[in-house]
């Protein structure tokens, strides 16, 4: 046995556990239960053609070595990204952290108190910077936020606007170009028509409904858009200001010159560049607008006991209530980057923040002068850290490379200089020298900063921001490592235990597979730095999609989408392509099985499709029949099924062939939804099921962490016939010949997390991967099997096995007075996150273990869940006051003076021997989720109110 083989670290179950489990489930051998599991004929017949798979250690060395192939110059580009310094304190206590990245998104409160104060952090630090009154917990970048904003104001339009069909939307043309780009592909679909132009001579007639700035400019001038917002309300037209997020300690809010929403990007405050992500965008708005809002709202509310207590607020907001009628199908946020942001604003506070913002104009100021000194001429004659100066691009174009400093030029005699919290004089003595140089002058030494303001004075800011304690008191490194450390304790995350949530696949993130992202050589570039400056970059992303190409069985891959939600919706954007390529743009019918996941409909919505859904049998497969009916009815406009697979239900459908033949026969495509491809990997793909496109989720099936709800990677794999419309990015062509515009602002998207799938890829292999696949359906059976007798099984495939997942039935409990969400909150109680709640069945369990746990986690969790059972059947539906509906118990329950329940604190606390070794305490009793919604407050309270107290 090859002891250094990462299979072993990755799979948890021993190689003496095997038989045991098989036992259980009644099968004699691994391949004897994966036959009756995964119809034969779509099994694969041959091994993924795939490198042999490398040790830890062999590829931590050839990470390094193709790392060393990217080169780090100074990087002076901008357009919305700049080179920031990590706080070495918040790199190695959050970003490189377990504790912090392995959490899950936190829908259940009790265990997740530390992250949700964390975002709640990051909420207040937007709201109070931006001048608005109500932030969302986090968006994918800046583009994307830019496509939510103009998606609101047209949700919120007048009902005037609605009834006349105003749908024009203006973008000045000081958007940064990534951010048209995306708003490009989102306007067309859902009927909004773009125009572009000048802020200082728009008409502001009443065909537009709404329109989007940039704040400070994209080449850095900062104007006052204090009268275009006032004219613009006066006629209905309501405003998005995308504004640099650093430059609001210096200049006037937007929020005080009126502007509906809010948005931009957090990545300067702490986190990498890491070639274009990923990085927490901000979404801020006014508070008569929170129904439409997209993402995630922390809130304030109580637990059991009137104690304060927080959870994710206005969840009927979730593309699950509203399906085709959202107006977003956001489902992943970047929570772990903005955990980072927020805690770079606690440890700098208000007076660091201010010092950060002042040094750099200072910096950006000294450099004007100077330029201009050696008789250049600098044009903006408003900025912040950006200049743009008129110069020979392609002389210095050649001496700053020579220099290892990369510019933007904007032409051929313009360049564009962005400065950022790196800059130092000695930086600045070196740009004034490339020019210098190019002018074949000799530059003086520069030795103080200039003091003046380069804007004018009615742009400074004048109103106070983060006021509050938590931002005025963690400013030693000692201080922070303890809060983080504080917060850290009140979750529970996989380094505590399994997380065994269906459809969210939350396996080993193995500590080989992060650490590069820590290397500088990896997380310093900037995404539009040039390409022969990031040939290790370019090998890395390369190989991943050639891997992703191989495992999906398809011709092509992008890996920009985001999240999950946006290769859903780049995946119907192709299709959407490919049908207009053939004159077919009345194909808008997308078909989707009513078990589907919610971000399907809404993603469909999105894209500009008309939702037709289609019936579930009683045994949880899609009912052909009624699939194959709609599908002949609607074959003229037909355009795509949305398909997952195995379902949603947890099954491999033996007819899923037949259905994919079905779409096909009359003109659609097929789009899987990869949701559930742990349970694909090796054994079968989407292109051998008939798909023509499929999404997967990196942060599910190949490793990259859930960071608490993001950061997630959602690439999409095509067919060839797709290939030509891949998506393109404006600045770093990429895509295919006939490319659609960009769907996410960087153009390999979360690049640096990319490099978790790829080290996961090459260092299990073929085999390494197929035995992840095997090992997760025997994982998810022997649960299955442990269970029978205690729990149903709600679903199961034609020979009686489970997928990778399976679904709980818990609905009868009712009878005892007894609802899923008790178990849940129980679970908390026995040391467990609480698998999926009531999706895709209302009052169901969906428990998926994943690959990575062993057989005495396995147990653990079986026994918790079986002495669970036996507490139910203890309960009556008159008894209010029992073991399940009193949990989650807290210390501060146990250790009170005063016990008034009908059981023991032993009980309640350690009701299994195990979990003395290893007690997780939630920190609050169960969240009144009804009462925050009434009471909605998503941010920290001013420091006034606690000194009230």
């Amino acid at each position: 046995m090859k002891t250094d083989a990462f299979a072993l670290r990755h799979i948890g179950p021993r190689e003496n556990d095997l038989q045991i489990m098989l036992k259980t489930i009644g099968a004699a051998t691994l391949d004897q239960l994966i036959s009756e599991t995964i119809p034969g004929d779509i099994r694969l017949k041959t091994s993924l053609d795939l490198d042999p798979a490398m040790t830890e250690y062999e590829y931590s060395k050839h990470i390094s070595e193709l790392g060393n192939k990217n080169k780090v110059f100074q990087t002076y580009i901008g357009l919305g990204y700049n080179q920031a310094i990590v706080p070495a304190v918040i790199q190695r206590n959050v970003f490189e952290n377990p504790g912090w990245y392995t959490a899950y998104t936190p829908y259940q409160a009790e265990i997740a108190q530390g992250r949700l104060e964390a975002i709640l952090n990051f909420q207040t630090m937007v709201i109070e910077l931006t001048g608005m009154e109500i932030a969302n917990a986090s968006l994918l970048d800046e583009g994307t936020a830019a496509a939510e904003a103009m998606a609101l104001l047209f949700d919120v339009r007048s009902r005037d606007q609605k009834k006349d069909n105003i749908n024009k939307f203006f973008v000045s043309e000081e958007i940064l170009p990534q951010t048209l780009s995306v708003l490009q592909t989102r306007s067309a679909p859902i009927g909004v028509e773009l125009v572009i132009g000048n802020h200082e001579t728009f008409d502001f007639s009443t065909e537009f409904f709404g329109a989007i700035l940039q704040y400070p400019g994209k080449y850095g001038q900062v104007y006052d858009y204090a009268d275009f917002i006032a004219k613009a309300k006066s006629n209905e037209i309501k405003v998005a200001v995308a504004a640099d997020i650093l430059s609001l300690a210096m200049l006037k809010p937007p929020g005080e010159m009126g502007a509906a929403v809010v948005l931009g990007t957090t990545q300067r405050f702490g986190i990498p560049l890491g070639y274009g992500g990923p990085h927490a965008a901000y979404f801020a708005t006014k508070d008569e607008y929170k129904r439409s809002m997209p993402g995630r709202i922390i809130g304030v509310t109580v637990d059991t006991d009137g104690n304060r207590a927080l959870r994710m607020a206005l969840q009927t907001r979730e593309q699950h209530i509203k399906r085709d009628k959202a107006t977003s199908n956001i489902c992943t946020a970047q929570v772990l980057l903005s955990v980072m942001a927020g805690m770079y604003a606690v440890y700098h506070g208000p007076k660091g923040l201010k010092y950060i913002a002042n040094k750099i104009h200072a910096l950006t100021a000294t450099l004007s002068n100077e330029l201009e000194k050696l008789g250049l001429q600098q044009i903006n004659t408003a900025f912040f850290d950006t200049i743009v100066v008129k110069a020979d691009a392609k002389k210095i174009k050649s001496i700053a490379e020579q220099n290892e400093v990369n510019f933007y030029y904007i032409d051929e005699n313009t360049v564009s200089i962005s400065l950022n919290e790196t800059t130092s004089i000695a930086d600045v003595n070196k740009i004034v020298g490339v020019f210098a140089s190019a002018n074949n002058t000799q530059a003086g030494t520069i030795e103080v900063l200039t003091e003046t303001n380069h804007f004018p004075s009615n742009l400074k800011r004048t109103t106070p921001f983060l006021q509050h304690e938590v931002f005025n008191k963690h400013h030693s490194e000692t201080d922070l490592m303890r809060y983080i450390k504080k917060l850290e304790r009140k979750d529970l995350s996989l380094n505590h235990s399994m997380i065994s949530l269906g459809s969210c696949t939350m396996k080993l993130n193995a500590a080989a597979e992060m650490l590069p992202l820590s290397n500088a050589n990896w997380n310093n570039i900037h995404p539009f730095a040039p390409l022969d400056q990031v040939q290790g970059y370019q090998k890395m992303l390369s190989k991943l999609e050639h891997q992703l190409n191989v495992i999906t069985g398809f011709a092509g891959t992008t890996l920009q989408p985001n999240s999950g939600a946006q290769g859903e919706y780049a995946g119907l954007m192709v299709i959407r392509a490919y049908h207009q390529s053939r004159g077919d743009y009345h194909r808008n019918i997308a078909l989707i099985p009513s078990s589907a996941h919610g971000t399907n409909p809404a993603s469909a919505a999105m894209a500009g499709m008309r939702v037709i859904v289609t019936k579930t049998l009683e045994n949880g497969n899609i009912d052909v029949e009624d699939l194959r009916e709609k599908a002949i009815e609607h074959k003229d406009d037909l355009s795509c099924l949305m398909v997952t697979y195995p379902s949603t239900h947890g099954v491999f459908e033996s007819a899923i062939k037949e259905i994919t033949q079905i779409i096909h026969e009359n003109g659609g495509q097929v789009y899987m939804d990869g949701a559930n491809m742990n349970a694909q990997v090796g054994l079968t793909n989407p292109a051998t099921i008939g798909a023509d496109v499929c999404h997967l989720n990196l942060h599910k099936t190949f490793a990259i962490p859930h960071g608490g709800g993001g950061p997630g990677v959602g690439p999409i794999c095509v067919a060839e016939h797709l290939v030509p419309f891949l998506p393109t990015n404006p600045i770093v062509a990429t895509g295919g010949d006939n490319a659609i515009t960009a769907i996410s602002a960087a153009p390999w998207g979360s690049a640096l997390v990319c490099l978790i799938s790829y080290g996961y890829i090459s260092m299990l292999g073929a085999e390494g991967l197929k035995s992840s696949t095997e090992y997760a359906i025997l994982n998810a059976n022997y649960i299955k099997e442990k269970l029978n007798g205690h729990y149903d099984t709600l679903y199961s495939g034609e020979m009686g096995r489970a997928a990778h997942e399976m679904i709980l039935e818990c609905r009868p409990f009712k009878q005892k007075g007894i609802e899923v969400t008790d178990i849940a909150k129980r679970l908390m109680d026995y040391g467990f996150h609480a698998p999926t709640v009531s999706f895709p069945v209302a009052g169901t369990l969906m428990i998926e273990p994943t690959e990575s746990e062993n057989l005495e986690e396995l147990d653990r969790f079986c026994d918790a869940m079986i002495s669970i059972r036996k507490e139910i059947e203890a309960s009556t539906i008159e008894d209010k006051n029992n073991i399940l509906k009193n949990s989650p118990h807290t210390l501060g329950m146990l250790t009170a003076d005063v016990w008034n329940f009908p059981y023991t604190r032993e009980q309640a606390a350690f009701p299994l021997d195990y979990i003395a070794e290893n007690k997780f305490w939630p920190t609050v009793r169960r969240a009144d989720d009804a009462y925050g919604d009434r009471n909605l407050v998503c941010s920290c309270a001013p420091i006034e109110a606690y000194m009230e107290e």
